[in-house]
């Protein structure tokens, strides 16, 4: 009995890991197609919940049966490795978002809602089921073991949570975490005494075949996929550029022929960075979203700080991506955009702010007032902001209303808004984003205005 205690306590610490470890790679992995916004991590740790809590029920009430029950729980095992196989690979995954849009179903809600109602209920519903009926059977013995049990779940699911997002897909990449999540549940539906390797042997080649390094850089061209980015390479406009790609959207594009970049680089390169002097004091320049590091690649006379949250961006761009390394006029620096400016007192002449790839994929915290309040004060005196904004030209949603509200409250005077590109100013639903550049000019302010009864502007 004691070896059989200490194997089943081994069985809920697995389950507490590798149910974190799951629900935090999939998260990683559906960002790319539904944005990491907190309304679709809702509805994902909502249906991870809900279905956890259907398990504990079902567990509280199966028939218990002691010769049967290793091999009870080493089946759920087998299946929830199965489960990870097909909840977390990046192609299956594509696969599904290709087939919703096809279906013409396009609403981020509704695919993440479905997608999860599919593909993650099974492993929660087993993951709550083995805890419930460990927890039954162990209490017959003693009673101490509820809380014991309690205690190595959650050291279990606290350990998967920390050493997942922190260690493991950062080192190995989150490919690679699928097939550990998958081989660590495996390995314990063996510990159980499952002796099927024929079964365990299919799940575990189809982790490595679907998650292996040369089909997806072949596929999706992807050369980099930790905790935070997936990042790929590839060649566009006949070989002529190259385009670097964040989480499904384009990040930056380098080409020799600058009619080839992307327009609101090519806008931010020839009215803001072109003309600073280069004769003079170098100027003082902050990119808050370094991408691809493009943003005043060929400028060797300013001082450029690049700042973005993925360590690996310089690494990636210098070798797959940039024609050469970065001068050493520009520094990178691997930190949270609101945590720099907070503890960063340095003013800048010039700061562009490029963290918006897409609509469905914006960082939170970079959208609020307290933000870009915290820019504002960054800003030199004579100084601009230059903000790269995706949304609605013709204020069609709710997020490009209240994005310009926030910003206007932040920069209410001397502030302009250019849409990049030509747009239907007529179009009031469903209308396509466009890249929509709001400008600050750190000026002396001046309030006057002219009325028919005071009008200086013959002399202005």
């Amino acid at each position: 009995m004691r070896n059989l205690k200490y194997v089943l306590f081994a069985a809920v610490f697995a389950g507490g890991f590798a149910s974190l470890s799951l629900e935090l790679a999939v998260m990683r992995q559906l960002s790319g197609f539904v944005g990491s916004t907190a309304v679709t991590a809702s509805i994902i740790i909502g249906i991870i919940l809900a279905f956890m809590s259907f398990g504990y029920y079902r567990g509280s009430v199966v028939p218990i049966r002691r010769n049967r029950i290793r091999r009870v729980l080493a089946v759920d095992f087998v299946i929830i490795a199965l489960m990870t196989v097909l909840a977390s690979s990046y192609l299956l995954i594509d696969l599904y978002f290709v087939a919703m849009n096809a279906a013409g179903v396009r609403s981020n809600i509704v695919q993440t809602f479905v997608y999860s109602l599919l593909l993650l209920s099974a492993a929660p519903y087993l993951f709550g089921k083995i805890t419930a009926v460990l927890s039954r059977y162990l209490n017959r013995f003693d009673r101490n073991n509820t809380g014991q049990i309690m205690a190595v779940d959650t050291v279990g699911s606290v350990l998967g949570s920390i050493l997942t997002t922190l260690l493991i897909m950062p080192f190995i990449g989150v490919n690679h975490t699928v097939m550990l999540i998958t081989a660590v549940t495996l390995l314990t539906a063996w510990m159980l005494g499952w002796r099927n390797y024929t079964v365990a042997g299919i799940i575990m080649l189809a982790a490595i075949l679907l998650n292996r390094d040369s089909l997806l850089a072949e596929l999706y061209h992807i050369v980099e996929n930790n905790a935070v980015t997936t990042v790929s390479v590839e060649e566009a406009d006949g070989g002529r550029s190259k385009i670097m790609m964040m989480n499904g959207g384009g990040a930056s594009k380098v080409s020799d022929d600058p009619a080839l970049r992307f327009d609101y680089v090519r806008f931010v390169e020839d009215n803001f960075i072109a003309p600073l002097p280069t004769d003079g004091r170098p100027k003082n320049i902050l990119i808050v979203g370094a991408g691809g590091f493009t943003m005043g690649l060929n400028d060797r006379h300013n001082r450029y700080v690049y700042v973005d949250v993925d360590a690996s961006l310089q690494r990636i761009s210098e070798q797959y991506f940039l024609p050469e390394k970065l001068g050493p006029n520009k520094s990178f620096v691997v930190q949270d955009a609101n945590q720099f400016l907070k503890e960063n007192a340095e003013l800048y002449d010039l700061i562009v702010l490029d963290t918006y790839s897409s609509r469905h994929i914006i960082p939170l915290d970079l959208v609020t007032a307290e933000y870009f309040a915290r820019v504002r004060r960054r800003v030199a005196p004579g100084g601009m902001v230059v903000m790269n904004i995706v949304s609605s030209p013709s204020f069609s949603s709710a997020l490009a209303q209240k994005l310009d509200n926030t910003i206007r409250l932040v920069f209410p005077s001397r502030l302009q808004r250019q849409v990049i590109g030509n747009y239907d100013a007529w179009c009031r639903a469903d209308c396509p984003d466009r890249n929509l550049m709001y400008v600050w000019y750190n000026l002396p302010e001046n309030r006057d205005i002219y009325t028919i009864n005071k009008n200086s502007a013959f002399y202005d």
